[in-house]
């Protein structure tokens, strides 16, 4: 039977998932040997099946609702690949999810650092109170799926040169790289690193940090749906505080929290993450559907303590809002963030007593004299109390299990369709929140 599996192999690769391939290579082994070994039949059955298992597209049917009483435009929802499908195929080369006949964008992401748990990501327009089937199958061969790109995260930094008095001396130009380990020589305008820090955006808005003592967060504003960061701070710090055609950096951040800076409360001021031993920084995600970046702060010296922090900034296609996840080994009293204060500007606290809740400022008070909202999203099983202090609009949390959990979000007047009123700031406001509180159901049908 050995000498035979070659000639086996050869037949069910020549005639496909037939009853006629069967019956032609049984002939043919019958010839050969002048009987038939059932073993041989047996054989060339379980060939035949796998062929036919590996050649044939195999589909998933998944459900799902949208029970709000307002549409989800981009709505990207995600599933879980091993709690939800356990599917060996689904990968990132061979995923395809269509619905009404159209393919859909979709993104797997690792979920853990030892790359065993994925997650698929798929974006989507669900209609007010209504419910959708789509179709997740292997993708054939012949199928071409170009999706555009919709969220960017990068870390671009110089090489080759030299530290003088915490100045980047003859460099390269500045290059994208996936990590970093933030040099001790390194402080605010050390044109080491582009635009100071990392940066990401969806196709509504950018976001950059401060990858040093400041450790803040500001906003890049765009008048474009288009990925403009690459091409952003190439010729150092100054021109993209101008109005270009792509947009501009519209906030000011100074002393204060931003938007959505990580802090400490001391009772009197908000403290951003300042005084560490090391600061490392890695890109996890650059996706067309999301982006994420890794920060980890150890040692950062605050409340007479020394704590390790490890953090993750996220963004989706779609949307405006950054997810900041915090975890921190040591013992702290508590965490906070805020906004920046603006004379013209209004404090808006949400409505919401339970579940997500948000803080939000609106009015003119972007670089550029125009409307700027922005708004902290978070749970109110965090919440502590909001407080003010000279130059932030302040929100406490005590964190359950060392681990902490907000959104912020900025939207500006001069976006794409951008919003212009303080209402409908407020109704976009309302309309996340009750999307996290009340997130679309998925349902697999034949996993």
């Amino acid at each position: 039977m050995p000498g035979y599996i070659p000639y086996i192999l050869y037949q069910t690769n020549m005639n496909l998932f037939t009853l006629n391939s069967l019956s032609m290579t049984i002939t043919k082994l019958k010839n050969r040997s002048g009987s038939i070994n059932p073993l041989l039949i047996l054989a060339v059955l379980f060939l035949l099946l796998c062929c036919c298992n590996k050649n044939n597209k195999e589909e998933i049917e998944l459900v799902i609702t949208n029970e709000n009483d307002f549409p989800l435009s981009d709505y990207i929802f995600d599933i879980d690949v091993q709690d939800q499908l356990n599917t060996d195929w689904i990968n990132q080369g061979d995923l395809d999810i269509v619905w009404d006949k159209k393919h859909l964008p979709a993104q797997v992401i690792e979920i853990d650092e030892n790359l065993t748990q994925r997650k698929i990501l798929v974006q989507i327009d669900l209609p007010a109170d209504t419910t959708l089937t789509l179709q997740l199958r292997k993708r054939g061969e012949a199928d071409s799926l170009v999706f555009r790109k919709q969220t960017l995260a990068e870390l671009c930094y110089k090489t080759g040169g030299y530290f003088e008095n915490n100045v980047y001396m003859e460099g390269s130009e500045f290059k994208s790289f996936r990590s970093l380990r933030v040099p001790d020589e390194c402080n605010d305008h050390s044109f080491f690193i582009k635009y100071e820090g990392p940066g990401w955006e969806s196709d509504k808005v950018g976001y950059r940090l401060y990858l040093d003592w400041r450790n803040a967060i500001d906003i890049y504003g765009k008048k474009v749906d288009t990925i403009v960061l690459p091409y952003v701070g190439q010729d150092g710090y100054e021109s993209y505080h101008e109005m270009a055609d792509w947009g501009m950096d519209i906030l000011k951040v100074g002393n204060s929290l931003g938007i959505g800076t990580l802090g400490f409360w001391d009772e009197t001021n908000a403290h951003r993450v300042a005084k560490t031993d090391s600061v490392y920084c890695t890109i996890k995600e650059n996706g067309n559907l999301y982006s994420e970046i890794l920060i980890d702060y150890y040692g950062w010296k605050i409340d007479s303590t020394s704590v390790d922090l490890h953090t993750s900034l996220s963004i989706k296609a779609g949307s405006r809002a950054t997810n900041y996840t915090i975890r921190y080994d040591g013992a702290l009293r508590n965490l906070c963030t805020g906004i920046v204060k603006s004379d013209s500007a209004e404090l808006i606290p949400g409505p919401n007593e339970t579940g997500w809740n948000y803080l939000a400022t609106w009015g003119k008070q972007s670089l550029a004299g125009d409307m700027l909202g922005m708004a902290i999203v978070y749970q109110n099983k965090d919440y502590l109390k909001l407080v003010e202090d000279e130059n932030s609009h302040v929100l406490v949390f005590k964190p359950k299990n060392n681990q902490l959990e907000y959104y912020f979000l900025a939207a500006w007047e001069k976006e794409p369709e951008g919003i212009k009123t303080k209402e409908d700031f407020m109704n976009c406001l309302d309309q996340y929140t009750q999307t996290l509180n009340h997130p679309s159901l998925i349902q697999i049908m034949n996993k």
